[in-house]
Parts: structure tokens; sequence; C-alpha cells
């Protein structure tokens, strides 16, 4: 393998191995809805289960759980070879790290999606469950009466439980949106015509 592809699947495997190993842990030591603070009532591990995307939301049903599980599976294989494509026609080094980030993520949660099930529950294969643990409920309260909609409700924020592969494609998103014209910029070649020369005198 050439050296330019040695660095970022290299951080993408050690980013899926991460991914596991915490997820891992997390499935042998605490049961299904149990906490460990560590940052008091605002950073836990909150040890949680969805069938869906990332951050808890859900497709819902078992055809939609399949769907989805396969939509992974054709968005990482995509994913995968943006990646190739990136890196061998030599774009910035810092899009190629970022995309391999999001292909790592995308990879961490399919591993769940497609043997979770198969291997913890006895369920067929594509219709595992994806692991999420990480909690910071760093705002917490009530709406004013006076805001629409949501008024005297209960808030949250942040209320999503995510896992290490949401964070490596939350990141690699979120790095490209901020550096997409670093990323992406193009200079315009200088054309000269014939006539267009300068005589010094």
């Amino acid at each position: 393998m050439k050296a330019a592809y040695i660095k970022p699947f290299t951080v993408a495997f050690l980013v899926i191995v991460i991914d596991q190993l915490v997820k891992t842990w997390v499935r042998t030591h605490m049961l299904l809805g149990e906490e460990i603070h560590f940052l008091g009532s605002r950073g836990m591990l909150h040890y949680t289960e969805n069938n869906g995307m990332a951050f808890g939301m859900e497709l819902g049903g078992t055809f939609g759980k399949l769907l989805l599980t396969l939509f992974r599976i054709v968005a990482v294989c995509g994913i995968g070879y943006g990646l190739y494509y990136l890196i061998r026609h030599k774009y910035h080094r810092g899009l190629i790290m970022n995309v391999a980030l999001i292909f790592a993520g995308a990879m961490g949660n399919i591993i769940d999606s497609t043997f979770y099930g198969l291997v913890y529950q006895r369920e067929p294969l594509f219709h595992g469950r994806v692991v999420d643990m990480f909690y910071f409920p760093l705002l917490s309260g009530n709406f004013p009466a006076w805001v629409p909609f949501w008024g005297g409700e209960d808030y949250v924020f942040f209320r999503p439980v995510f896992n290490v592969a949401d964070s490596a494609i939350s990141i690699g998103v979120i790095l490209i949106l901020v550096f997409q014209k670093h990323y992406f910029k193009h200079e315009t070649p200088v054309i000269s015509s014939p006539n267009s020369e300068i005589v010094e005198e």
C-alpha cells in the first residue's frame, strides 16, 4: 500500500477499534439504563441502545431497521470509495483525514447494526442495535410560559446520547464545513496569448 493511504486508513482503523472497545466494555459491564457519572450530573456514561441513526434518531419498525442497515452499508461503501478517490487524486490532507473519520464512524455503527443482534441477542443478521453511552446534559430547566409551543415544558441541552462513532462522524462533517473553502479552493491558471507579451526596454 502506498504511503499516502497508510495514515488515513490507520486513523480510521484506530477509531473503529476504540469505538468497538468502548461499546463492548459498556455491554459487558453495565446494565441497560445504568449510569456512571464522571462530571457529576453534567457528564456521564448512560447505557442505551437504538435502532436507528446517529444520536438516537430512529427509523421505525423491523423493515425500517433492515432498510436503514442496508442503506448504511451502501453509504459506507460509497464513503470508502470516496476516500480512495481523494487520496488517489491528492486532495487536501485535511479533507482526506476528515473523510476518514466519517468513514470510521459509519463503519463503527454498521458493525453494531449488522452483527450485534446476531452475537448478543440471537436476532437475524442486519437487525442489531447501536450502543450509545456518552450523555452530557449541560443545561436543564423550563421554557418560560410565553415561549410558543414549548412554554412551560422541560428542556435539556445536550439531550442526545452518542458514541465514539457518532463523534467521529460529527467532527469530520463539522471540520469539512468549517474549512471547505480551504479544502476546495482552485487556482485559476494564467492563460497567456502570443500578443500579450510585454517588451522590456
